[in-house]
């Protein structure tokens, strides 16, 4: 008999053991999708944290994008001290990470003095739902398809300019090509097999519609997993462009003239190993397919903030622009929010609203209680729609900002009920504080304008 294949946990232990590995990265997902944590060596990882786990300031939890301290959180604040979180590592998420020489991650659940966990934390909000799931039998496949930005500069280079004056990878629209994305192959080949030998499986990568603008799919898993896989993917790719010499940008829309990046998410519902989207003996899609795209179709603007949670996500929003502006669903129509594409096994519901800037811990959460609450409330999606969504001003569009997507999560029952009104108002005042900084800042579009003319 065959012996098994070891684990990643045991081949980390092995390495570390042999001096393969010296170094452990400790990390989890923060609100924003960073990966936040310490590096362990790899004797104390060992040793110590892998059994007892480790330890993080609280504050991370409330940090906005450069890292000060938010007011206004019951979670963590001054007037409590800025106590600490356990960092509890989750040994199925653990990985060598072949971009950095002798290193490998593990994530983590952050966790209360008393073991309780962090509720709020983005992947504690993903759990829970996948614990919904498993309740019932039931489990998701899900997979994100990520777009951004490759440019001729250094991060240094691009901080120094302020951001202008980038040079994108290719010097003109590339989707789909294989002549101008080979100047970048060396990248590109290097993500591929060094993901791969991460045990994150890509499918492939391909020139997208903006110049220098390109995608990589990474192979379905299970939420939690396909979530870890996709931060580690983020990071691991400005990692690889950065040796390079090159930066990538994952802002949803990082100029105005060029085409968003969007994070499309794939989902499939199954329940011993048969896919319940799908009706074989009708070969369309199934009842319990038509309740939870209902229920996407019914929630998914009041858990707009889950998939769009910045200012700039709002505006990749934009008609003809291949983002989606309207809440409908279609077969294999891209100018729809919801795209259905596949068939039998395959057969799937593609969300085309999420930007590349999502948290797909939280993004994966609101898809599965938006479709769960379809089941439970037997919703109908409604007819497929044909024809372009964008020209068409009857559909329900959907929020304009991301003010706007705090007001409705703020007054989502649904989303109080599934998530409890503590993470619900986590994450409103989280949007309100992003929402208000936007509003006190003076923009390069505003000097241009009103400078001299005003």
């Amino acid at each position: 008999m065959k012996n098994p294949e070891p684990t990643a946990i045991e081949t980390i232990k092995r390495k570390i053991r042999s001096k393969e590995i010296d170094t452990v990265i400790v990390a989890f997902p923060d609100v924003l999708g960073r990966l936040m944590g310490k590096r362990a060596t790899g004797s104390f990882f060992l040793n110590s944290v892998l059994e007892h786990g480790t330890h993080v300031c609280n504050y991370l939890m409330v940090v906005n994008m450069e890292m000060d301290p938010l007011d206004g959180f019951a979670l963590a604040n001054w007037d409590k001290g800025f106590g600490d979180f356990a960092l509890a590592p989750d040994p199925a998420s653990a990985r060598l990470v072949p971009w950095q020489e002798g290193a490998a991650l593990v994530l983590c659940d952050l966790r209360h003095h008393d073991g309780a966990l962090v509720e709020e934390a983005p992947r504690s909000v993903l759990r829970r739902q996948v614990e919904r799931l498993a309740a019932q039998g039931l489990s998701c496949k899900m997979a994100s398809e990520l777009e951004f930005y490759l440019f001729n500069q250094s991060y240094h280079e691009a901080f120094a300019s302020g951001y202008t004056s980038l040079r994108p990878s290719s010097d003109y629209r590339i989707d789909y090509h294989t002549m101008q994305p080979t100047r970048d192959e060396d990248l590109f080949r290097t993500m591929r097999r060094m993901l791969d030998e991460a045990g994150i499986v890509v499918e492939s990568t391909k020139g997208e519609w903006g110049c220098g603008q390109h995608e990589l799919n990474i192979l379905y898993d299970d939420p939690i997993a396909m979530a870890d896989k996709h931060v580690i993917f983020k990071q691991a790719a400005k990692d690889m462009a950065a040796r390079h010499g090159k930066c990538i940008t994952f802002m949803p829309k990082y100029t105005s003239k060029d085409a968003g990046s969007s994070c499309h998410i794939h989902l499939s519902l199954w329940k011993n190993g048969k896919n319940l989207f799908w009706d074989a003996k009708r070969n369309e899609g199934s009842r319990v397919f038509r309740q939870f795209l209902g229920g996407l179709m019914k929630y998914t603007p009041e858990l707009a903030y889950f998939m769009a949670p910045t200012v700039n996500a709002y505006k990749r929003y934009q008609p003809l622009s291949w983002a989606p502006t309207k809440m409908v669903w279609a077969t294999d129509n891209r100018t729809s929010g919801f795209r259905v594409v596949g068939h039998g096994s395959s057969f799937r519901i593609e969300n085309r609203m999420p930007g590349a800037d999502a948290n797909v811990y939280l993004a994966f959460a609101a898809m599965i209680l938006a479709g769960l609450a379809g089941i439970d409330e037997d919703l109908d999606c409604g007819p497929v729609y044909e024809g372009n969504a964008y020209i068409d001003n009857s559909l329900p569009a959907l929020p304009i900002s991301l003010r706007d997507a705090a007001e409705r999560l703020n007054g989502s029952q649904l989303a109080r009920r599934a998530l409890g009104d503590a993470v619900v108002d986590f994450y409103v005042h989280t949007a309100r504080c992003e929402a208000d900084a936007y509003d006190r800042a003076v923009t390069d579009w505003e000097r241009a304008r009103y400078f001299e003319q005003i």
